[in-house]
């Protein structure tokens, strides 16, 4: 099977699964959505601005799990353990990735992918046009929910690897590799393993790389 043809039926399975995801998770978005309303004040869902598919900008959606302008306080984009910037409920949905269920959404609008190189933040690690010709090749496919990336260190990885594995897996994107990171996603979430930074992952140098 072709790159294309694969990548066009991978879409309307995206399609199918996130509409159906939606509604077999739907009481636990209310009890989530409940709980967050509880235990901090602010909006249930966190919106950002990431770069999709050829650089395009999109709101990501995610269950809010900080206090409200946390990235203007303490570690900026880094969330590390122990972090006084995540709220009660916060750990928990963290911990378990329940924060990442809205992205459902972002799948079934097309912005998404189940599986792909994970979004990145419009200005970190880098901005768009400050990525070399082959680091933007990451961009060529749909950024996912998880990816070849996350299942070799997800946060423990610094930026320049992360890229590197996204580059490969934009490159060789096939049924059995998405087979392969799905069910290795599922361990590592099961394990609650690599879902907290312990290092700076991005360095000036790592630009050129």
């Amino acid at each position: 099977m072709s790159k294309n043809i694969y990548l066009k039926i991978k879409r309307l399975l995206d399609i199918i699964f996130s509409f159906l995801g939606i509604i077999i998770v739907s009481p636990i978005f209310l009890i989530v959505a409940i709980a967050i309303k509880i235990d901090s004040k602010g909006p249930i869902i966190f919106k950002q601005k990431r770069l999709g598919k050829n650089g395009k900008e999109f709101d990501i959606y995610k269950f809010r799990s900080m206090i409200v302008g946390a990235e203007k306080i303490g570690t900026g984009v880094y969330s590390k353990k122990d972090d006084n910037r995540v709220t009660r409920v916060g750990k928990f949905i963290r911990m378990t990735s329940i924060d990442e269920l809205p992205q459902l959404v972002n799948i079934l609008k097309g912005e998404m992918s189940f599986i792909g190189p994970r979004p990145v933040l419009t200005y970190h690690p880098w901005k768009y046009e400050d990525y070399t010709e082959e680091q933007l090749k990451r961009f060529e496919v749909r950024p996912g929910v998880t990816g070849w990336a996350q299942i070799h260190g997800r946060k423990q990885l610094e930026w320049d690897k992360r890229i590197k594995y996204d580059v490969e897996y934009a490159e060789k994107v096939n049924f059995i590799l998405d087979i392969k990171i799905f069910l290795i996603t599922i361990y590592k979430v099961l394990l609650m393993k690599d879902n907290v930074n312990t290092i700076e992952t991005v360095k000036e140098e790592q630009k050129l790389n």
